[in-house]
């Protein structure tokens, strides 16, 4: 089986849902698919007068500020619009769809991180009433279920916070890495609205076609901004059971049968080594 995440920039459309749709009912293997929704989130919240409050922790890393009313849109934008948008596209193909969240039979649970520390303005501040999380534990009986039924799961963010029992925003590809692993999937696909990882993250034509996870420093090198937190990702789920890893083109015709033939850039172990 493999796992396959469609992201959520603005580049992927209705129209790349129908074409991952139609590369879906060709295929027989089972397949588990993991969808953002960033793009259509964020217009949400402009549209809803709410535009999004990114801030950056004492880390560097710049997120999303995820209150109350905001995680409320996230559940109308990931649960509601895209997942379903996705679950009719697959219908309408001839695929046996199912559209759940990661809270739907605790597949993904977790802990809340309530309070955040940021830096605005050059200074120190603390945020309170954060929605976000981080997974801490997967659940696949559900997923089993429907697949043993014949059916093909879609599932999105958010995930469950076991303490609270409130929804909490996850990073969507840990979520779809977390799953790969538990499911002992043969290969994880990640679509986005680029051609996959690039030398010059700028031009498209500087994709890097293979990284050796045998070679991590020369992997990690070939990365930039969050490609790299993708790239080790990637490189833990390998060394944890995954055959390989894939990034690709989520706008191309036919995009997962193109990925499935080595488009895009392939992570995997080509060479011994640790």
């Amino acid at each position: 089986m493999i796992v396959v995440k469609i992201g959520g920039g603005a580049g992927i459309t209705a129209e790349s849902y129908a074409n991952f749709a139609e590369d879906l009912a060709a295929l027989e293997m089972p397949v588990v698919l993991i969808h953002g929704g960033n793009a259509e989130f964020s217009q949400l919240s402009r549209d809803l007068g709410r535009p999004p409050r990114m801030v950056t922790n004492e880390k560097g890393r710049v997120s999303r500020y995820t209150d109350s009313e905001t995680i409320d849109m996230m559940l109308m934008t990931y649960a509601g619009k895209v997942n379903k948008r996705i679950v009719a596209q697959l219908q309408a193909a001839g695929v046996n769809a199912v559209g759940l969240s990661a809270i739907d039979g605790r597949i993904a649970t977790g802990r809340r991180k309530s309070v955040i520390r940021v830096i605005e303005d050059g200074k120190a501040r603390v945020l309170r009433d954060d929605h976000a999380g981080t997974i801490e534990q997967v659940d696949t009986t559900l997923i089993r279920l429907l697949l043993d039924a014949g059916y093909l799961p879609v599932i999105t963010p958010p995930a469950l916070a076991r303490a609270e029992g409130t929804p909490i925003n996850v990073d969507g590809d840990k979520l779809s890495l977390e799953l790969a692993i538990e499911l002992g999937a043969e290969a994880i696909y990640f679509f986005s609205d680029t051609p996959g990882l690039l030398a010059d993250k700028d031009d498209e034509s500087t994709l890097i076609r293979q990284i050796d996870i045998a070679d991590p420093e020369t992997a990690l090198e070939s990365a930039q901004g969050r490609m790299k937190v993708k790239v080790e990702s990637a490189i833990k789920a390998i060394e944890r059971g995954v055959g390989r890893v894939v990034f690709s083109d989520a706008r191309a015709e036919h995009p997962l049968q193109r990925a499935l033939d080595g488009e895009g850039t392939v992570i995997e172990r080509l060479s011994p080594g640790s």
